[in-house]
């Protein structure tokens, strides 16, 4: 077979993917198999691949294409989030563009430029995934906003309803300025920066030169003042309980009142009450009774109400009113000040505490059964530090603002009557069923109805999103949900756990008694090498595409994965790809020398040959072992990282190079036919990671059937393996090691045969199993044992055996002295941290008893070692 010299990632990608495509073996349906099921976390449908996404989706498909050749019945069913405030945003953007302001059309025409938006643009992510080899079942793709998935969305707002768990009141709510939309708690982030605090003083009513002075970092709020609160016990202003003071610039006067919520020690003790736009003074505002003042416009300017700046922005007006404060006369004075300032995690403005008439979804009933689940380990989180995280939000869960003030998303199916009532449906036919039994005398017809301007929280439908994508919660007894479901694993970032992770769970336990997923493994932040976030607004994220063209997907893949710790953080560098480039290319090459060889269908299998693929045997079924308990324990990184070498080392460095036959030779079909067997399992191993080389390899290795495929291949199966062999190998691998070093020290041509003395005190007992392999590497004459310290020759030392290479040439002693001399100091060190690990009652009483007994172990070995080091150096220098 003729192969290529160099791996063409390019053209094998796009030949496999479509092959696997063509074959449907992506695709599942309901069978007798064990089921595999993984959602991915859907991204918005208007988004592009970022790494985040890479990383995310990574490790998604290395589970999925795992499962899958562990025999199970895998589905990994990929969609897209409607994403209501970001798609909004880009089509307003495009309408501004075209010089169409979203007021001027209606909402028909703006819903066909959203989908026409949608249509355009939805597909382009799930594209650039099959560029980095996701194994999804493309066939189910889901969308938010698709009929059947919106159809369940309604069910569930119209069923908490008819629960009492929604609700709609005038509440406190986060409002987004440029989305001009509530959003939720969870949907604001906090910048800490550098502020100003404006002590500014009140007029007490009726006096001649009386005042109050309160300090605020939000001097414009002042136009929407209703009263100053002080301590009850507060001496400075007892004299001043049940009285008034003048608001500034506006005059308007309001009521001094006491509360033990105000805190004496900040500010100057005395605080302005603002209850329209502030938390904390509207839950003061209520409980005194106060009138609220609404100084702000959904843009961010100033009201009507505000009295003064109308139309303008508020931040203009903040500096605006600082000066006429000061030119008033009311401006004590002005400090730095350190605080946080909480943004919109959509469109990253400020975001503005308002008051505001919203539909609301009861959460602490539905959070307590949720907690539970995850606290008992029903739902394990990897790594399980994230249990304390979500424990917190749950044990604080507030009632969740489920209303956006958009057009695009689930509208609210809440319909209006004439008669001021509403009715709650899934439809409006329905709605005016309902509403005619409700109110026959009104004999209302379906253009009486209104239905609510709002749309539902994004979060509402992605909440459903393990149940609603097998049509769960409209058909609870379908083929698919009684199958899939609970699906296996959840791959996403710690910062949605409470947006998502949780609520998702919430509606499993509601809607299916039972939880959405197994497993939560939740992934770290893509960071740069200055340690920042990667984002497009600083222009340090690399293009995903740009590198999979550049180093191919597996290269990609790999990178990605080696520093990538679950819940930690990944360093990115792009010299990560490169290494996973080189592997790819350090794989190909060793395809390239094991089919380059001829065959000798006659020819005896070499000792050395035999002993190789004994080790290699045992050394593959220890790997196994090692990378099951690492997939087990959801250290991808670590099952990449013993895989890698794996290969690289033991295979590529090792067997075949004690395998590979002399130049120009042919190798003995027993052995080639073992290493081809080792090639294939290898493959296997490495197919979840690196899945577009592997099946090229698979292909080459021998002449495959249609449809014989690695990635539908059984995986390798755990078995016994001998760890005797591992151990004599290990220490036959020291000694060739040092040989080559000794040769390449003093120059010894790799040509010349050397002879290699053996001394060890219990010769009887060292094995002489590797000693073929020895001498095949070191290009050895013989192996000889011998009772005697040998003068004259090169000595060196492994564990406590002596091993002297003659040379016939004049040995510097001084050298030779100063070489055992510098391995002595080291296993010196190497045996007192041995000794302080076996001092420590801690590390003895708790660690596993096989852990303790090799420490042991390694103690008595560098005992040994340091008495034959001492000896030899005796012996040298005895003869200088």
């Amino acid at each position: 077979m003729e192969i290529a010299s160099k791996y063409d990632p390019g053209t094998t990608e796009k030949k496999w993917y479509e092959y696997w495509m063509n074959h449907g073996f992506f695709h599942s349906e309901p069978d007798e198999r064990e089921p595999f099921c993984i959602v991915i976390p859907p991204p918005n449908v208007t988004g592009v691949l970022h790494m985040g996404h890479m990383l995310n989706n990574t490790i998604q498909d290395v589970l999925v294409r795992r499962a899958r050749m562990q025999g199970k019945n895998t589905l990994w069913l990929p969609g897209t989030d409607h994403a209501s405030i970001a798609t909004e945003a880009k089509v307003v953007e495009k309408l501004r563009l075209q010089g169409i302001t979203k007021s001027s059309i209606t909402r028909e025409e703006f819903l066909e430029h959203a989908w026409e938006w949608t249509r355009k643009h939805g597909g382009i992510i799930l594209e650039q995934l099959k560029h980095l080899g996701a194994s999804c079942d493309w066939e189910r793709t889901r969308f938010t906003m698709d009929p059947k998935m919106s159809e369940q969305v309604i069910a569930v707002f119209v069923d908490h309803y008819k629960k009492g768990l929604v609700y709609k009141d005038y509440r406190m709510v986060n409002w987004d300025p440029s989305a001009l939309t509530a959003i939720s708690d969870e949907e604001v982030y906090y910048v800490e920066g550098q502020s100003k605090l404006y002590y500014v003083r009140y007029k007490v009513e009726d006096t001649e030169d009386e005042w109050v002075t309160i300090a605020t970092t939000r001097p414009e709020t002042i136009l929407g003042d209703t009263a100053v609160c002080v301590h009850p016990e507060d001496p400075r202003f007892v004299h001043l309980h049940g009285k008034k003071v003048i608001v500034p610039l506006i005059n308007r006067v309001v009521p001094i009142i006491v509360d033990e919520y105000v805190d004496r020690e900040f500010g100057t003790g005395a605080l302005k009450v603002t209850p329209a736009h502030d938390i904390n003074d509207y839950n003061l505002g209520q409980k005194h009774k106060l009138e609220t003042v609404d100084i702000f416009n959904d843009n961010g300017t100033m009201s009507v109400a505000a009295r003064l700046y109308v139309g303008e922005d508020r931040f203009t007006v903040r500096e605006k009113i600082v000066k006429d404060l000061q030119a008033a006369g009311n401006m004590v004075k002005i400090e730095d000040y350190l605080n946080k300032v909480g943004y919109s995690e959509r469109s990253h403005v400020v975001i503005e505490p308002r008051l505001s008439l919203q539909w609301f979804l009861r959460m602490p009933e539905l959070a307590k059964p949720a907690l539970e689940v995850v606290m008992n380990d029903t739902v394990k989180f990897h790594p399980a530090k994230y249990k304390n995280t979500y424990r917190y939000w749950m044990e604080n869960v507030r009632d969740w603002c489920i209303s956006r003030q958009l057009w695009w998303g689930h509208r609210i199916p809440v319909y209006y009557l004439p008669n001021g009532e509403f009715v709650v449906a899934h439809n409006p036919a329905e709605a005016l069923e309902i509403a005619n039994k409700q109110y026959p005398g009104l004999n209302l017809k379906e253009t009486d109805l209104r239905q609510d301007e709002d749309v539902l929280d994004t979060w509402f439908s992605s909440w459903l999103w393990p149940v609603s994508v097998f049509n769960g919660i409209t058909e609870p007894d379908n083929a698919d949900i009684k199958y899939y479901y609970p699906t296996n694993d959840l791959v996403t970032a710690p910062e949605i756990l409470f947006f998502w992770v949780a609520r998702m769970i919430m509606a499993g336990l509601e809607y299916r008694k039972d939880i959405p997923f197994k497993n939560v493994y939740l992934t770290g932040i893509v960071r740069d090498k200055l340690g920042r976030k990667m984002s497009k607004s600083l222009g340090n994220s690399a293009d995903p595409i740009e590198l999979m063209e550049k180093y191919g997907a597996d290269g990609v893949r790999v990178g990605m994965l080696l520093t990538s710790p679950a819940g930690n953080d990944l360093p990115f560098d792009e010299e990560l790809c490169e290494q996973g480039r080189n592997f790819s290319n350090k794989i190909w090459n060793a395809l390239r020398l094991v089919k380059g060889w001829s065959v000798a269908n006659d020819a005896e299998m070499a000792p050395s040959s035999a002993m190789a693929i004994e080790w290699f045997e045992a050394k593959l079924c220890q790997s196994l072992e090692v990378i099951d308990d690492h997939y087990a324990k959801y250290r991808l990184s670590d099952a990449l990282m013993t895989i890698y070498k794996l290969i690289w080392d033991d295979f590529c460095s090792w067997y075949l190079e004690i395998i590979k036959p002399p130049y120009q030779q042919a190798i003995d079909k027993a052995t080639f036919d073992k290493t081809t067997g080792f090639f294939e399992r290898l493959m296997k191993v490495l197919h979840p990671f690196m899945p577009f080389i592997t099946e090229e390899i698979w292909h080459m290795l021998e002449d495959r059937t249609e449809g014989d495929c690695i990635m539908i291949a059984q995986a390798p199966r755990l078995s016994a393996y001998n760890e005797k062999n591992l151990a004599e190998f290990e220490f036959a691998m020291q000694v060739i090691i040092t040989v080559r070093s000794i040769r390449k020290e003093k120059n010894l041509p790799i040509k010349e045969k050397l002879t290699l003395f053996i001394r060890d005190k219990q010769p009887e007992q060292r094995s002489r199993v590797f000693d073929p392999v020895i001498s095949k590497l070191c290009n050895l004459e013989k192996i000889e044992d011998t009772d005697n310290e040998m003068e004259g020759a090169l000595s060196f030392v492994v564990k406590s055996t002596e091993f002297y290479i003659p040379t016939g040439e004049k040995i510097d002693l001084s050298a030779e002295i100063l070489r055992l001399e510098g391995e002595l100091t080291y296993t010196q060190g190497f045996h007192d941290s041995v000794v302080k690990k076996l001092s420590n009652e801690r590390f003895v009483n708790h660690a596993p008893s096989q852990v303790v007994e090799m420490e042991n172990r390694k103690k008595k070995d560098a005992e040994d070692r340091i008495q034959v080091l001492l000896g030899q150096i005796r012996l040298l220098k005895g003869n200088t």
